[in-house]
């Protein structure tokens, strides 16, 4: 049989409590395989193996590099580890950060559809921005099942209506139903699709001592710099979505290299603001010691520039203060399947 029992599952914000939901649900007798992704800091513990596995009826476990994949367990991707999916195998890669995570959701869900095809479900959770996206594309095209939570159910509806705007979602369900619908599915045989190749290709997060980069990627030189390594950013095609990718690996969706961007520019603002606050400073301190010594032109000239320093950083505190907006809320292109009620996207 080639049922579809290869799970893969991305979150982020408020993804702990809608994994914990999904899980609770899961039948004991589950004869699918789950991979998780949630978004950690790194460096930080998690303790979200016994998190899941305290919710639900299924062993959850941080997933160890090389180890068979069996069915009716969890497998969480650990901190700082690109969490992989090769043909019967698991795999653990420190490669590039995308969209600024290790983990992220992307190699994922690229690497399972590669290896099991059609057999893969790739579901969305709560969370910002739209990593899983691009990810969530090529699941399609490989004949696997797109779903995402209910954007009124998550606390967080970046990343499933993002995903809804992207990619053509096959169910767009509250938690609880998606574990129903992951038992049903591990059951049914999933249709042979022709044409896609199914093997493993070479891919960003594999980069290892042992495998090196195949770079730069395919694509053109965009005018954009790498937000992580200021390396020159390719715009290539993934899954049909516009994805930019350096020269070492470094991998960025549009709206997460839009959101790194600004974060990068409101740190160059503070230390523009730093530096002339400094230099104010010292011109006053010297108009000081030259209004003490006697020497008028030389008072002048430090005020002046002290004026100059302290009227240039009010502009850029003001700048800073305003704020920046949050991420744009996507919009769904069209009507999505399963919609459990009006307004769900």
């Amino acid at each position: 049989m080639n049922e579809r029992n290869i799970v893969v599952i991305g979150a982020s914000a408020g993804g702990v409590e809608a994994l914990s939901g999904l899980v609770s649900h899961l039948p004991a007798e589950l004869t699918a395989a789950l991979f998780i992704v949630l978004h950690v800091p790194r460096g930080a513990p998690s303790a979200l193996p016994r998190i899941l596995s305290r919710a639900g009826r299924l062993p959850a476990r941080h997933a160890r590099h090389d180890e068979r994949v069996e069915a009716g367990r969890l497998y969480v991707a650990p901190p700082d580890h690109h969490l992989l999916v090769h043909d019967a195998r698991v795999h653990l890669s420190t490669g590039p950060q995308e969209n600024g995570h290790r983990p992220a959701v992307d190699p994922l869900f690229r690497t399972a559809a590669r290896a099991y095809g059609s057999r893969v479900v790739g579901v969305v959770l709560s969370g910002v921005l739209d990593d899983g996206t691009a990810g969530l594309a090529i699941v399609k095209r490989h004949g696997g099942v797109a779903v995402a939570q209910d954007p009124e159910e998550a606390h967080y509806p970046g990343m499933p209506v993002h995903a809804a705007t992207g990619v053509a979602i096959d169910h767009v369900l509250p938690v609880a139903e998606i574990a129903a619908l992951l038992g049903r599915m591990a059951l049914e045989e999933a249709p042979l699709v022709d044409g896609v190749p199914r093997a493993v290709e070479d891919d960003p997060a594999e980069m290892s001592p042992e495998v090196g980069a195949n770079f730069p990627p395919n694509g053109r030189p965009s005018a954009y710099a790498c937000p992580e390594c200021n390396g020159v950013l390719w715009e290539v095609d993934e899954g049909g979505l516009a994805r930019f990718r350096c020269r070492v690996g470094h991998a960025w969706s549009a709206d997460s290299l839009l959101f790194e961007q600004a974060e990068r520019l409101e740190e160059a603002l503070w230390t523009a603001l730093r530096s002339l606050e400094e230099r104010g400073a010292l011109a006053r301190r010297l108009a000081e010691r030259a209004a003490g010594s006697g020497h008028t032109t030389a008072q002048a000239h430090f005020a002046g520039q002290a004026r100059d320093c302290a009227e240039r950083a009010e502009i850029i505190r003001r700048t800073i203060m305003a704020g920046r907006p949050e991420p744009a809320a996507a919009e769904p292109a069209g009507p999505m399947v399963d919609e459990p009620r009006e307004g769900a996207a």
